[in-house]
């Protein structure tokens, strides 16, 4: 399918591994430059070669945390006008609702609430003045169904989602969408630093704890990186501009739901 993004920019957070550089590669493949984001210089540099060569697209990568004002300013003044983001950030630890400190929501809060919002911000009005955007926010299954030790994410996220509900009808007159993507467990680093906290905690094998969980999942297996990225790339398509604040599961059918 010809997605109609040839020729658009984006700003993708995160995206030199995992969920981030899926989407990156994804929205390369349909023809839009790219200006990429991850705090590892090298990782980062890497990847945007990669993709720049794959693709034969113009990708601009900026090393910075983008939780970090400094950093998030760096990023936009390189970015500047774009069509797309993806915003994205690493979830906080996994723990125990009474060990959790302010300063622990804080940064949960800053992360994976106020810095999606913060780029939001920053760059719809530019998408609204053009008369076309698209933002894609990376949440979590959390949103819908809570997973008790992962409260500092299940709160922040839960609360980017109270904002992304209301701002996107705001926006959408003005041929702006917005929607959040909500993945389950894809084989990333990030399923692999919570199977490995199962596999320590419970004396098993990393492999084990792999399989454990994926035998919860109904699709029976780990989603991946690619079919991930396809789902963000369509709905920055020119085939989705009907589809407005919307939360979209992407967990091999584990949110057990009839609406």
């Amino acid at each position: 399918m010809e997605l109609g993004l040839r020729g658009k920019r984006a700003l993708v957070c995160a995206a030199s591994k995992g969920l981030g550089r899926g989407c990156a590669e994804a929205l390369a493949a349909a023809g839009v430059e790219l200006v990429v984001n991850a705090r590892g210089a090298e990782a980062l540099q890497a990847a945007a070669a990669e993709i720049a060569a794959r693709h034969g697209v113009r990708v601009v990568p900026v090393a910075a945390d983008i939780t970090d004002p400094e950093g998030r300013a760096a990023v936009l003044a390189a970015a500047g006008a774009v069509d797309i983001l993806v915003t994205n950030a690493g979830g906080p630890p996994p723990g125990l609702w009474s060990d959790w400190t302010r300063e622990d929501f804080i940064r949960a809060l800053d992360a994976n609430m106020l810095t999606p919002i913060a780029l939001m911000q920053a760059l719809l009005p530019g998408m609204i003045a053009r008369g076309w955007g698209r933002v894609v926010n990376i949440t979590s299954q959390a949103v819908k169904s809570p997973i008790p030790q992962l409260g500092l994410s299940n709160t922040a996220r839960t609360g980017l989602t109270g904002f992304v509900a209301g701002t996107a009808r705001q926006v959408a007159p003005h041929g702006v969408t917005i929607n959040n993507l909500l993945p389950g467990i894809h084989a990333t680093d990030r399923a692999d630093t919570l199977d490995s906290a199962v596999a320590l905690a419970e004396g098993i094998s990393l492999e084990e704890a792999r399989a454990r969980r994926a035998a919860t999942i109904p699709a029976r297996r780990y989603g991946t990186a690619e079919e991930f990225g396809a789902a963000c790339a369509f709905l920055c398509s020119v085939h989705a501009g009907f589809i407005v604040g919307q939360n979209i599961s992407l967990d091999g059918g584990a949110f057990c739901a009839t609406m």
